[in-house]
């Protein structure tokens, strides 16, 4: 199944999400920019608050669309080494790559949070949401963050990954649920019919519509 663009693939997630409809401790946190117009679908089939979760991919030099790694809040830094290794990539250029993931990290917290805080984790149910999970990379690194907040329970949430990524997922979140897991994945944007790239602005208009359920 292809999807038409992330507000179809929204619903459709929502709909394998239905158990956590109408909790006061459910929370969805998307992971931006994509995992956004996602999230939102998801937290308004829910009746649950919509947040963003910040994560950067650390892509590698050359390839910044193949991720070599991904970085969270609270210093998370998670590095596939088997890419790394493959590719022969040096300590100098994964610390450079870091550097500049670090800085967009925290323009994308003023853009996106200004000065309202980062919700409270605690003892919540927290859905990680994205628009498709290719290595896992990022959500892995987000899981990791969301744990030092204490939750209840970690529910990642996609439309489409691939099927030995939500595999892996599964040892380290409570729960994944992935509405399509095809064999030849590829890619995530080979899934939608319409993928453009997500704006700020439209993130940012989103979370404000999302912020109350």
């Amino acid at each position: 199944m292809r999807f038409h663009d992330r507000i179809q693939a929204g619903r459709a997630l929502a709909e394998r999400l239905r158990a956590y409809a109408g909790r006061s401790d459910v929370i969805v946190l998307a992971l931006p920019r994509g995992g956004v117009p996602v999230g939102y679908e998801v937290a308004a089939a829910l009746g649950a608050p919509l947040d963003v979760f910040l994560v950067r991919k650390l892509g590698v030099p050359g390839h910044p669309e193949l991720a070599m790694g991904a970085l969270a809040g609270n210093g998370i830094r998670i590095l596939t080494r088997d890419i790394i290794d493959e590719m022969g990539i040096g300590d100098e250029a994964i610390e450079h790559v870091t550097a500049a993931e670090l800085a967009e990290l925290a323009r994308r917290e003023r853009a996106y949070r200004g000065a309202r805080p980062a919700p409270v984790l605690s003892n919540r149910t927290i859905i990680l949401v994205d628009d498709g999970l290719a290595t896992g990379a990022t959500m892995e690194a987000a899981v990791a963050a969301a744990r030092q907040g204490g939750p209840a329970r970690i529910v990642v949430a996609a439309p489409v990954g691939a099927p030995e990524t939500c595999a892996r997922l599964a040892s380290v979140a409570d729960e994944v649920v992935c509405v399509e897991t095809p064999r030849s994945f590829q890619a995530v944007g080979l899934w939608y019919d319409r993928f453009e790239q997500t704006s700020d602005e439209e993130v940012v208009a989103l979370l404000e519509r999302g912020r109350t359920p």
